[in-house]
Formats: structure tokens, C-alpha cells, sequence
């Protein structure tokens, strides 16, 4: 089966952005009498649509405020700190770029649309994607396929025909789950479980690394079959 898009998760595979978000968290949550742990909270709302986030640091973290104002408080501050810095991830522009001439490429990201739509502005990048979905946007977040499934409707390509590239727990299974083919760049603060990198096709060590090359070998080839580390060339795959 010929891959005819690439859909992209945004944090943690173009946007090195996971500790910016975890220390936006702390700092507004110690402001407003709660508390978090980066370790303990952090990866309990990787891939929660933003209601589903604010709710949690609401209920479980202390923050006495109404799901709302913390949203907005957290993307107002999520805004200021991408204007200061964008923390791109090295290579990521680049092998959007590269396989923008290939094929249709969507993304399916957690954050807000506006902080979406923001940071592929801020970077010069959203010209090359035809499709921007947010898990708010469908019924329910990552893990769930929801937003994967409405990324392939949008790019109105069948989701086997799609490669989705992702670096979470929660994002591979909702890739997985969805039925594309996933290419995993594994979070190095927050790895996915040897399970849940069981479901992927590839496991690349960087951004950089993926290429037309990359997701050409999707087509007919068996899940979990493919592992490219630092060498020079495929490695052996996962048992």
C-alpha cells in the first residue's frame, strides 16, 4: 500500500516542547495555590484535549479556578514564551520541507488550534500542511484514533494509506489505533513502554532522520519491521 500523506504530532516532533509546557504548568499552578509534579503530572495529561488538561490541574492539582480561566492562562503564557523562543526541534523544518513535494501532510496535535496555527506561523512551516486538526476539535483526545481519523477525512486520504509520525505513549497508540502507520521518535523525558513502541513501523533517534526514504518503506511492508538509529543505514528491527 502506496503512503499518500504524513501526519505529524507538533509536540515533542516539531516543536521541542514538552518541558515548555510542563514548567508553564508549574509556574501557574504554584501562582494559584496548587501544586505539580513534573514527573507525576506531566505524563497524566500528554495527549489530553485542553479541557480535559485544565480539568485535571482543577481537580487533581489545586488550581481553584474554573477550567476556562486555566486554559487561557496556560496559552497566554504558552504564547509569550514562544515569542521570546521557539524551540523548533533540530532537522524538523527541514524534513517538513523534504517531504512537502512528496506527499499531502496534515498534523494532529493535542494543543489548541490557536497555539497550532501560531507556532506553524511563527516557524514558516504552515504553508505545507493542507490539514491542522487539534484534539479539541473531535470527541475525544489522544490516546483515542478521533484525531488521526479526522486528519485522513481532512487529506481525504484513507488512514492506510497515511504514516503518522509521533513521539508519545498516547500519540502511537492513537496513530496505531486509527490505522496508519506509525513512525515514532520517542520522547527522551517521557519513552513510550517497549509495548507501546511495539506498534510502531519505525523508530527514528531524530527528526532529522526522517526523509521520503523513511516513509516510502511503509508501502506493503509488515508493522514493526524497520529500526533506524545513529548508524548509517537501517538496523536491525524489533523482535
Amino acid at each position: 500500500m502506496i503512503i499518500q500523506a504524513v501526519v505529524f504530532d507538533l509536540d515533542g516532533v516539531i516543536l521541542d516542547s514538552e518541558e515548555v509546557w510542563n514548567d508553564v504548568r508549574y509556574e501557574f499552578a504554584l501562582a494559584h495555590g496548587g501544586h505539580w509534579s513534573p514527573e507525576g503530572d506531566q505524563p497524566l495529561v500528554m495527549g489530553a484535549s485542553s479541557m480535559q488538561w485544565a480539568a485535571s490541574m482543577r481537580e487533581n492539582n489545586g488550581v481553584d479556578l474554573p477550567d476556562q480561566a486555566i486554559y487561557e492562562g496556560i496559552v497566554g503564557r504558552l504564547r509569550e514564551r514562544y515569542a521570546c523562543h521557539l524551540p523548533l526541534m533540530p532537522g524538523a523544518a527541514e524534513a517538513v520541507a523534504g517531504l512537502a513535494s512528496a506527499y499531502h501532510l496534515g498534523v494532529a496535535s493535542s494543543s489548541p488550534l490557536e497555539i497550532i496555527e501560531y507556532v506553524l506561523g511563527l516557524a514558516d512551516l504552515r504553508r505545507y500542511f493542507s490539514a491542522v486538526v487539534s484534539s479539541d476539535e473531535v470527541a475525544v483526545g489522544k490516546p483515542a484514533p478521533d484525531v488521526y481519523l479526522e486528519a485522513c477525512a481532512r487529506l481525504k486520504t484513507r488512514p492506510e494509506r497515511a504514516a503518522a509520525v509521533e513521539d508519545s505513549a498516547s500519540g502511537i497508540q492513537a496513530a496505531h489505533s486509527a490505522g496508519l502507520a506509525v513512525i515514532a521518535i520517542p520522547n527522551r523525558k517521557f519513552p513510550p513502554a517497549p509495548d507501546v513502541l511495539a506498534l510502531t513501523d519505525v523508530v527514528l533517534d531524530s527528526i532529522g532522520r526522517l526523509d521520503r526514504e523513511v516513509v516510502a518503506s511503509l508501502g506493503g511492508r509488515a508493522r514493526g519491521s524497520l529500526a533506524r538509529g545513529s548508524g548509517d543505514g537501517p538496523s536491525a528491527g524489533r523482535p
